[in-house]
């Protein structure tokens, strides 16, 4: 099973995304990822990311789909990893749109990558 700890759930994932990941993984189950204040010191991050730690191992799955506020999301990582619980992130093409003088952005999902 693939955990998804992000602020996209799977069920709003692009059809490619989604059935990539069952193919791989067979179940996709969401945690949404924690606001993170930018006014959070060290030691309350530290504390966040081992509560989420605790709730990823009681979990338990193949691997953990994680990307968000980069500070949290490495040292999740580190720990995972070390525990033995893989962690991946999902790679997009980013496509320009001008038009009009507007430019629009346009991510289009093409795999998952491990860290």
């Amino acid at each position: 099973m693939l955990l998804n700890l992000t602020n996209h759930p799977s069920s709003q994932w692009p059809e490619k995304q989604y059935n990539q990941a069952i193919e791989l993984y067979q179940e996709i189950v969401d945690l949404s990822f924690p606001q993170i204040s930018p006014m959070l010191d060290t030691i309350d991050l530290d504390t966040l990311v081992e509560s989420y730690e605790n709730m990823v191992q009681k979990i338990n799955p193949l691997v953990v789909h994680i990307m968000g506020e980069m500070t949290f999301t490495f040292r999740l990582v580190k720990r995972l990893e070390a525990f033995g619980i893989p962690c991946i992130a999902s790679t997009t093409e980013r496509k320009v749109v001008e038009s009009y003088g507007i430019k629009t952005s346009i991510f289009e999902f093409v795999q998952f990558r491990k860290y």
